[in-house]
Protein backbone atom coordinates (compact mmCIF):
# COMPACT_ATOMS: atom_id res chain seq x y z
CA UNK A 1 0.00 0.00 0.00
CA UNK A 2 1.27 3.40 -1.25
CA UNK A 3 2.42 6.03 1.53
CA UNK A 4 -0.87 7.42 3.74
CA UNK A 5 -0.30 10.71 3.01
CA UNK A 6 0.83 10.61 -0.46
CA UNK A 7 -2.42 11.65 -1.83
CA UNK A 8 -1.79 9.10 -4.71
CA UNK A 9 -4.52 6.58 -5.66
CA UNK A 10 -3.68 3.13 -4.53
CA UNK A 11 -5.44 -0.54 -3.76
CA UNK A 12 -8.75 -0.26 -4.08
CA UNK A 13 -9.89 -2.15 -0.78
CA UNK A 14 -8.61 -1.73 2.82
CA UNK A 15 -6.98 -4.41 4.91
CA UNK A 16 -9.64 -6.43 6.56
CA UNK A 17 -11.08 -4.67 9.62
CA UNK A 18 -10.44 -0.90 8.20
CA UNK A 19 -13.19 1.11 6.61
CA UNK A 20 -13.46 3.48 3.70
CA UNK A 21 -14.78 7.38 4.48
CA UNK A 22 -15.73 10.16 1.81
CA UNK A 23 -14.89 13.75 2.70
CA UNK A 24 -15.84 16.43 1.02
CA UNK A 25 -13.15 19.77 1.14
CA UNK A 26 -12.89 22.97 0.47
CA UNK A 27 -9.66 24.89 1.03
CA UNK A 28 -7.72 27.85 0.07
CA UNK A 29 -4.80 27.39 -2.17
CA UNK A 30 -2.88 30.44 -0.77
CA UNK A 31 0.54 29.14 1.23
CA UNK A 32 -0.33 25.57 0.15
CA UNK A 33 2.05 23.62 -3.11
CA UNK A 34 -0.76 22.02 -3.93
CA UNK A 35 -2.98 18.97 -2.78
CA UNK A 36 -0.05 16.44 -3.17
CA UNK A 37 1.80 15.58 -0.29
CA UNK A 38 5.39 16.53 -0.27
CA UNK A 39 8.27 15.44 1.73
CA UNK A 40 9.22 19.21 2.11
CA UNK A 41 6.43 21.30 1.56
CA UNK A 42 3.18 22.26 2.73
CA UNK A 43 0.22 20.47 1.18
CA UNK A 44 -3.72 19.97 1.44
CA UNK A 45 -2.93 16.43 1.77
CA UNK A 46 -0.48 16.42 4.25
CA UNK A 47 -2.43 18.34 6.34
CA UNK A 48 -5.20 16.71 6.23
CA UNK A 49 -3.84 13.35 7.42
CA UNK A 50 -2.04 14.68 9.88
CA UNK A 51 -5.37 16.57 11.46
CA UNK A 52 -7.18 12.62 10.99
CA UNK A 53 -4.85 11.47 13.04
CA UNK A 54 -4.55 14.14 15.49
CA UNK A 55 -8.42 13.38 15.79
CA UNK A 56 -8.12 9.18 16.39
CA UNK A 57 -7.86 8.17 13.15
CA UNK A 58 -5.55 5.84 11.47
CA UNK A 59 -4.75 6.37 7.91
CA UNK A 60 -4.11 3.85 5.67
CA UNK A 61 -4.45 5.84 2.76
CA UNK A 62 -5.89 9.18 1.75
CA UNK A 63 -6.25 10.20 -2.41
CA UNK A 64 -7.86 13.01 -3.84
CA UNK A 65 -10.34 13.26 -7.19
CA UNK A 66 -7.23 15.04 -8.75
CA UNK A 67 -4.54 17.14 -7.74
CA UNK A 68 -4.42 20.95 -7.54
CA UNK A 69 -1.22 23.11 -7.93
CA UNK A 70 0.55 25.25 -5.82
CA UNK A 71 -1.91 28.42 -5.72
CA UNK A 72 -5.11 26.74 -6.53
CA UNK A 73 -8.25 26.72 -4.27
CA UNK A 74 -11.18 24.21 -4.19
CA UNK A 75 -15.09 24.57 -3.29
CA UNK A 76 -15.37 20.74 -3.78
CA UNK A 77 -12.30 18.50 -3.90
CA UNK A 78 -13.04 14.97 -3.13
CA UNK A 79 -11.02 12.57 -1.44
CA UNK A 80 -11.63 8.94 -0.05
CA UNK A 81 -9.64 8.08 2.89
CA UNK A 82 -9.37 4.45 3.98
CA UNK A 83 -8.89 3.86 8.27
CA UNK A 84 -7.00 0.95 9.78
CA UNK A 85 -10.32 0.62 12.06
CA UNK A 86 -14.17 1.76 11.72
CA UNK A 87 -14.73 5.15 13.28
CA UNK A 88 -17.75 7.51 14.21
CA UNK A 89 -17.91 9.48 11.43
CA UNK A 90 -19.43 12.61 13.21
CA UNK A 91 -17.31 12.49 15.77
CA UNK A 92 -13.86 12.09 13.42
CA UNK A 93 -15.50 15.05 11.39
CA UNK A 94 -15.42 17.42 14.42
CA UNK A 95 -11.71 16.54 15.39
CA UNK A 96 -10.56 16.38 12.11
CA UNK A 97 -12.04 20.21 11.62
CA UNK A 98 -11.20 21.27 15.02
CA UNK A 99 -6.93 19.94 14.15
CA UNK A 100 -6.82 21.49 10.05
CA UNK A 101 -5.15 24.98 9.95
CA UNK A 102 -7.02 27.56 8.48
CA UNK A 103 -7.58 27.58 5.24
CA UNK A 104 -8.96 24.10 4.95
CA UNK A 105 -12.29 22.59 6.14
CA UNK A 106 -14.18 19.54 5.50
CA UNK A 107 -18.12 19.73 4.51
CA UNK A 108 -19.32 16.40 4.45
CA UNK A 109 -17.20 12.76 6.07
CA UNK A 110 -19.33 9.65 5.34
CA UNK A 111 -18.85 5.61 5.41
CA UNK A 112 -18.38 5.04 2.01
CA UNK A 113 -17.89 1.37 0.28
CA UNK A 114 -14.84 -0.35 0.09
CA UNK A 115 -14.38 -0.06 -3.63
CA UNK A 116 -14.87 3.77 -3.34
CA UNK A 117 -12.42 5.65 -5.27
CA UNK A 118 -12.17 9.44 -5.45
CA UNK A 119 -10.49 9.91 -8.89
CA UNK A 120 -11.47 6.54 -10.49
CA UNK A 121 -15.36 6.72 -10.02
CA UNK A 122 -15.90 10.38 -11.26
CA UNK A 123 -17.19 11.10 -14.07
CA UNK A 124 -16.97 14.62 -14.32
CA UNK A 125 -14.61 17.98 -13.15
CA UNK A 126 -15.75 21.40 -13.20
CA UNK A 127 -13.35 24.15 -12.53
CA UNK A 128 -14.11 27.76 -12.05
CA UNK A 129 -12.11 30.72 -12.97
CA UNK A 130 -12.61 34.02 -11.41
CA UNK A 131 -11.49 36.98 -13.85
CA UNK A 132 -11.81 41.19 -12.36
CA UNK A 133 -11.80 43.66 -14.08
CA UNK A 134 -10.27 46.59 -12.39
CA UNK A 135 -7.14 46.52 -9.98
CA UNK A 136 -8.13 46.09 -6.35
CA UNK A 137 -5.97 45.51 -3.56
CA UNK A 138 -8.42 42.68 -2.07
CA UNK A 139 -8.11 40.44 -5.57
CA UNK A 140 -5.04 39.15 -5.89
CA UNK A 141 -6.08 35.96 -3.76
CA UNK A 142 -8.62 35.06 -5.67
CA UNK A 143 -8.97 36.42 -8.96
CA UNK A 144 -7.13 37.58 -11.97
CA UNK A 145 -7.29 41.30 -12.11
CA UNK A 146 -7.05 42.17 -15.87
CA UNK A 147 -7.05 45.90 -16.03
CA UNK A 148 -7.96 46.13 -20.12
CA UNK A 149 -11.51 46.05 -21.99
CA UNK A 150 -12.44 42.68 -22.68
CA UNK A 151 -15.14 41.44 -25.29
CA UNK A 152 -17.33 39.41 -23.10
CA UNK A 153 -19.41 38.38 -26.30
CA UNK A 154 -15.92 37.27 -28.14
CA UNK A 155 -14.57 35.28 -25.61
CA UNK A 156 -17.84 33.42 -24.73
CA UNK A 157 -17.99 32.86 -28.61
CA UNK A 158 -14.06 31.73 -28.78
CA UNK A 159 -14.96 29.49 -25.81
CA UNK A 160 -16.99 27.06 -27.58
CA UNK A 161 -14.15 25.86 -29.56
CA UNK A 162 -13.15 23.97 -26.97
CA UNK A 163 -15.85 21.75 -26.30
CA UNK A 164 -16.01 18.19 -27.78
CA UNK A 165 -13.42 16.18 -27.85
CA UNK A 166 -9.91 17.39 -29.10
CA UNK A 167 -6.14 16.76 -28.25
CA UNK A 168 -4.98 19.70 -25.88
CA UNK A 169 -1.35 19.29 -26.35
CA UNK A 170 -0.86 22.83 -26.89
CA UNK A 171 -2.55 23.59 -23.70
CA UNK A 172 -0.64 21.49 -21.07
CA UNK A 173 2.83 21.36 -19.45
CA UNK A 174 4.66 18.91 -20.49
CA UNK A 175 2.36 16.86 -23.19
CA UNK A 176 5.06 14.50 -23.98
CA UNK A 177 5.05 12.74 -20.16
CA UNK A 178 1.15 12.92 -20.22
CA UNK A 179 -0.68 9.34 -20.74
CA UNK A 180 -3.18 10.89 -23.51
CA UNK A 181 -3.51 14.65 -24.35
CA UNK A 182 -7.01 13.62 -25.41
CA UNK A 183 -9.81 15.15 -23.38
CA UNK A 184 -13.30 15.38 -23.81
CA UNK A 185 -14.97 19.42 -22.79
CA UNK A 186 -18.34 19.16 -21.71
CA UNK A 187 -19.73 22.52 -21.42
CA UNK A 188 -17.50 26.20 -21.54
CA UNK A 189 -19.26 29.34 -19.89
CA UNK A 190 -18.64 32.34 -19.68
CA UNK A 191 -20.37 34.44 -17.62
CA UNK A 192 -20.69 37.90 -16.35
CA UNK A 193 -21.48 38.91 -12.58
CA UNK A 194 -20.93 42.43 -11.02
CA UNK A 195 -16.80 43.35 -11.76
CA UNK A 196 -16.50 39.59 -12.25
CA UNK A 197 -15.99 38.23 -15.39
CA UNK A 198 -16.53 33.69 -14.18
CA UNK A 199 -15.33 30.86 -16.96
CA UNK A 200 -16.55 27.42 -16.02
CA UNK A 201 -15.25 24.43 -17.63
CA UNK A 202 -16.66 20.84 -17.35
CA UNK A 203 -14.67 17.94 -18.54
CA UNK A 204 -14.17 13.83 -17.81
CA UNK A 205 -10.47 15.27 -16.83
CA UNK A 206 -8.10 17.75 -17.02
CA UNK A 207 -4.05 18.19 -17.99
CA UNK A 208 -1.88 19.66 -15.83
CA UNK A 209 -2.42 23.45 -16.10
CA UNK A 210 -4.99 23.10 -18.98
CA UNK A 211 -7.61 25.26 -17.37
CA UNK A 212 -5.29 28.18 -16.82
CA UNK A 213 -4.36 28.08 -20.42
CA UNK A 214 -7.82 28.00 -21.92
CA UNK A 215 -8.62 30.96 -19.58
CA UNK A 216 -5.50 32.80 -20.55
CA UNK A 217 -6.05 32.29 -24.50
CA UNK A 218 -9.91 33.97 -23.79
CA UNK A 219 -8.85 36.77 -22.22
CA UNK A 220 -6.38 36.98 -25.09
CA UNK A 221 -9.16 37.06 -27.45
CA UNK A 222 -10.70 39.27 -25.20
CA UNK A 223 -8.35 41.88 -25.38
CA UNK A 224 -8.03 41.44 -29.28
CA UNK A 225 -4.55 39.95 -29.61
CA UNK A 226 -6.08 36.60 -30.44
CA UNK A 227 -8.60 36.07 -32.90
CA UNK A 228 -11.37 33.21 -32.65
CA UNK A 229 -10.39 31.60 -35.46
CA UNK A 230 -6.85 31.85 -34.24
CA UNK A 231 -7.90 29.68 -31.18
CA UNK A 232 -10.21 27.38 -32.53
CA UNK A 233 -6.86 26.26 -35.04
CA UNK A 234 -4.51 26.12 -32.23
CA UNK A 235 -7.32 23.41 -30.66
CA UNK A 236 -8.61 21.64 -33.92
CA UNK A 237 -4.81 21.56 -35.23
CA UNK A 238 -2.43 21.08 -31.85
CA UNK A 239 0.76 20.85 -34.71
CA UNK A 240 -0.19 23.60 -36.98
CA UNK A 241 2.81 26.98 -36.72
CA UNK A 242 2.10 29.48 -34.16
CA UNK A 243 1.84 31.44 -30.59
CA UNK A 244 1.76 28.72 -27.93
CA UNK A 245 -0.73 29.06 -25.42
CA UNK A 246 1.99 28.72 -22.78
CA UNK A 247 2.65 32.36 -22.97
CA UNK A 248 -0.70 33.26 -21.97
CA UNK A 249 -0.75 30.91 -18.40
CA UNK A 250 -3.74 32.55 -16.19
CA UNK A 251 -2.50 33.09 -12.37
CA UNK A 252 -3.52 30.12 -10.43
CA UNK A 253 -4.60 32.36 -8.12
CA UNK A 254 -8.26 32.78 -9.58
CA UNK A 255 -8.63 29.43 -10.32
CA UNK A 256 -10.94 26.73 -7.85
CA UNK A 257 -12.00 23.47 -8.56
CA UNK A 258 -15.36 23.80 -8.42
CA UNK A 259 -17.33 20.22 -7.80
CA UNK A 260 -16.29 16.62 -8.74
CA UNK A 261 -19.24 14.42 -10.18
CA UNK A 262 -20.20 10.88 -9.28
CA UNK A 263 -22.92 9.04 -11.20
CA UNK A 264 -26.15 9.58 -10.33
CA UNK A 265 -25.19 12.78 -9.10
CA UNK A 266 -27.17 15.81 -10.48
CA UNK A 267 -24.80 18.21 -12.58
CA UNK A 268 -23.07 21.52 -11.37
CA UNK A 269 -25.70 24.15 -10.93
CA UNK A 270 -25.55 27.94 -11.96
CA UNK A 271 -22.42 29.65 -12.65
CA UNK A 272 -21.91 31.55 -9.50
CA UNK A 273 -18.76 33.22 -7.65
CA UNK A 274 -16.84 31.49 -5.65
CA UNK A 275 -18.11 33.26 -2.85
CA UNK A 276 -20.77 34.28 -0.66
CA UNK A 277 -21.90 31.06 -1.50
CA UNK A 278 -25.07 29.53 0.74
CA UNK A 279 -23.82 27.88 3.52
CA UNK A 280 -20.63 25.41 2.91
CA UNK A 281 -22.63 21.92 2.94
CA UNK A 282 -23.15 19.82 -0.37
CA UNK A 283 -26.53 20.53 -2.06
CA UNK A 284 -26.52 16.92 -3.20
CA UNK A 285 -26.66 13.27 -1.43
CA UNK A 286 -22.82 12.72 -1.63
CA UNK A 287 -21.92 9.50 -3.71
CA UNK A 288 -21.01 6.98 -1.79
CA UNK A 289 -19.93 3.85 -4.28
CA UNK A 290 -22.20 0.65 -3.99
CA UNK A 291 -23.77 -0.94 -1.35
CA UNK A 292 -22.48 1.54 1.08
CA UNK A 293 -25.14 1.00 3.64
CA UNK A 294 -23.72 -2.74 4.15
CA UNK A 295 -20.59 -2.07 4.03
CA UNK A 296 -21.21 0.61 6.89
CA UNK A 297 -23.05 -1.58 8.70
CA UNK A 298 -20.68 -4.99 8.07
CA UNK A 299 -17.62 -3.28 7.10
CA UNK A 300 -15.19 -6.18 5.91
Amino acid sequence: MKNSRSGRPGGRKPARGGATYRLDVEYDGTGFHGWQYQKNARSVAGELSKAIEQAGGQVRELGGSGRTDAGVHALGQVAYLRLSAEADAEKLLKGLNGALPNGIHVSSLLRAADGFHARHDAVRRSYLYQIIRRRTAFSRRYAWSVGEHLDVALMANAAQSFVGRHDFSRFCERPKAQTSTIVVVDDVQVVESGELLLVRISASHFLWRMVRRLVGSLVQVGTGRMSPDELAKLVKEPTAPGELPSKSTAPSSGLFLERVEYPGEPPVGSVLPAFPRLGSGLAYPPFLGAHAASDSESPS
